[in-house]
């Protein structure tokens, strides 16, 4: 039987990269695939980013595509109106909804734009790396709040947590496994630290572990980038990494990314947005989306 995919164009330059890899696809084997919409895209239709319909599609699929959503006509409805739906809360509710805590990005510049990169070209050849984010715990996902002229944001996580985003990151490795945390200042990143270390020490022994600051890690990353086969971190320090990591390639938009869970589906998509200033010109470079196809050859349909 066929591997079913779901296929969410959503807006902006979605629908021509999607074609482009739809028929990438279709050069490579037998797919069965199912396109729903997303993003605002959805909004236009029911009002809403993401539907309980097509969520449900999605949890049936064995993979779930994604292109971009977003675009200033939203902006602008939000603008007017701070309670109208956000194309964004689609993909928010795909990775909630499809229970996705681990976030892949790799990192390989393109040997035909090394020199476009804002390092010298010397400095980032060889580079090839991974950046695996946990999605669902951390600062973001912890009480917020004001209180007169204080502001507060918790930073919170579990062993569990943990665990299993240090257990993707050890069975991506090739060579070696450094994890980024704060040690020195946060207890979340001692107990992030301290449980990294014990399931490396009882569960992969033989993969090479590290421990850096994330102020150092941010430094390495542009002074030596080559060093680092897989980073694992958490969600704040991950989501700044990630995107400095990107700039190694040139531009955010050639990146593609993975987001997975315990079971069911993963979510890959291009990490660059919609880009709606060149939609349905020709223009827009499928490269991000064919690297999205790669990973959910080999991480969703493997």
């Amino acid at each position: 039987m066929a591997p079913r995919i779901v296929i969410l164009p959503g807006d902006g330059i979605g629908p021509e990269i999607t074609a482009a890899a739809r028929e990438l696809l279709d050069r490579l084997g037998s797919f069965e695939f199912e396109e729903q919409a997303v993003g605002g895209a959805s909004i236009d239709v029911y009002g809403t980013a993401l539907t309980e319909a097509v969520l449900d599609a999605c949890r049936r699929s064995d993979a779930v595509l994604l292109a971009a959503v977003g675009g200033p006509k939203w902006d602008a409805l939000v603008a007017a109106d701070p309670s109208a739906p956000r194309p964004e809360q689609g993909l928010l509710g795909l990775r909630k909804g499809l229970g996705l805590f681990a976030n892949l990005r790799p990192v390989r510049p393109s040997p035909a734009l090394l020199d476009a990169s804002p390092l010298k070209r010397e400095r980032i050849e060889g580079t090839d790396l991974l950046v695996v984010r946990e999605l669902t715990g951390g600062i973001y996902f912890g009480d917020s709040g004001r209180d007169g002229d204080t502001a507060h944001d918790d930073c919170a996580y579990s062993v569990a947590e943990i665990e299993r985003i240090a257990r993707v990151a050890f069975r991506s490795a090739r060579t070696k496994v450094t994890s980024v945390d704060k040690a020195n200042v946060l207890e979340t990143s001692r107990l992030w630290r301290e449980t990294v270390t014990r399931l490396h020490d009882e569960e992969f022994p033989d993969v090479p572990l590290d421990h850096l600051l994330v102020d150092n890690a941010a430094m390495q990353l542009v002074s030596r980038p080559a060093a680092f086969d897989v980073i694992v971190t958490e969600n704040l320090f991950g989501d700044i990494l990630s995107d400095e990591a990107a700039m190694l390639t040139w531009s955010l938009g050639m990146l593609p990314s993975a987001s997975l869970g315990d079971s069911g589906p993963g979510l890959f998509e291009p990490v660059h947005g919609s880009a709606p200033d060149i939609a349905h010109t020709g223009k827009a470079n499928p490269l991000a989306m064919f690297g999205s196809v790669a990973l959910m050859l080999r991480h969703g349909l493997g």
